[in-house]
């Protein structure tokens, strides 16, 4: 097919090749962490509260009488709560990873042209640049403990350790002071560094497909004994007049955060869009979309986006700078439903 009537396929899907488990919550001490046996899961419990009126008021309702009135109403709510027990001062968070192969290599296109194509763009990324930067950088995000999210805010100490699973045990292990890895830049030197490289090449190889790659993942964190932790809040669209106002993620009675929530943070490497500099680095999506600031950092008008790039690189032969060719590969890795809808 020529490259003039080539085009996007109307229907083309990837599956995601970083695959991560929910993570579960345990409690125990930092002196034990050696010790399996000494920790104990994290349940989810209700507590009800009485709120007080803080939210901003509309002219009409700022009246003094009117607020006297409204503050008289008790706010009663029933929320889900997760602590570490009074004796325990540091949460586990465990989880595992799968590292897939076959980049670029769509699990579902109807255009055996577009396909081909692809494949040799993607072909001539590994030979050039090869999945070495987006390796490291997934390594980066497992070793400072991003995925930890708000658990990772305020602790004493974080410690992560990383387990290449062969036939269920151990084949290697790396230990990391997650606190020592910064959380808006890919840069480490010393030891921390060496095996940084080790968990790079492993992943690069998963990503290739030379190597069968599951990763354990285990992260503790030192936040004080009693503590607040926090794992995923569920989404409920429809919410009965008192219910409960906010509900806690677990597994079989055990408090845990979601896998996409996990995804989120590993991939959480795009440092390459026009407002870096302010920002750092945010997850890969295809508009470089930031739900929490109601904001898309790679705006199709700027020709910063996913489908923007991909085509100019694939149907035109445009290849874009390093770091997007980079950003173009690491949403293929994402996955996702990717077709021209025209």
């Amino acid at each position: 097919m020529s490259e003039t009537n080539l085009k996007t396929a109307s229907v083309l899907a990837f599956e995601r090749k970083l695959d991560p488990s929910d993570a579960l919550f345990f409690a125990g001490t930092w002196n034990h962490r050696a010790d399996a046996e000494a920790w104990r899961p994290v349940a989810i419990r209700e507590k009800s509260v009485r709120g007080t009126i803080s939210n901003r008021l509309k002219t009409k309702d700022q009246d003094p009488a009117k607020l006297d009135a409204a503050i008289e109403n008790p706010n009663l709510q029933t929320v889900d709560v997760a602590a570490l027990p009074g004796d325990a001062d540091t949460l586990r968070a465990r989880f595992t990873l799968r590292v897939l192969g076959g980049t670029g290599k769509p699990s579902a296109c109807n255009d055996a042209g577009y396909q081909q194509r692809l494949q040799e763009t993607v072909e001539a990324y590994a030979q050039s640049l090869g999945f070495g930067e987006l390796a490291r950088r997934y390594a980066f995000n497992l070793a400072n403990g991003r995925f930890l999210w708000r658990n990772r805010i305020g602790a004493e100490k974080v410690e992560v350790h990383v387990a290449h699973l062969v036939n269920g045990k151990a084949d290697t292990r790396w230990v990391f002071d997650g606190l020592s890895l910064p959380l808006r830049s890919f840069d480490a030197t010393g030891a921390a560094a060496t095996a940084l490289g080790e968990l790079a090449a492993l992943i690069e190889a998963g990503l290739h497909g030379s190597r069968h790659v599951l990763l354990e993942v285990t992260a503790y964190a030192r936040v004080g004994a009693g503590q607040e932790v926090f794992p995923s809040q569920e989404l409920i669209l429809d919410r009965g007049r008192g219910d409960k106002s906010k509900t806690l993620y677990s597994v079989d009675d055990i408090a845990g955060i979601h896998s996409q929530k996990l995804g989120n943070a590993i991939r959480t490497i795009d440092d390459w869009y026009p407002e870096a500099g302010e920002l750092g680095p945010i997850a890969v999506e295809p508009y470089g979309s930031v739900t929490t600031q109601g904001k898309a950092y790679r705006q199709p008008k700027a020709k910063a986006d996913f489908y923007n790039l991909l085509d100019n690189w694939v149907l035109k032969g445009k290849v874009p700078d390093e770091g997007d060719q980079h950003f173009v590969m690491a949403v293929l890795v994402r996955g996702g439903v990717f077709g021209d809808a025209s």
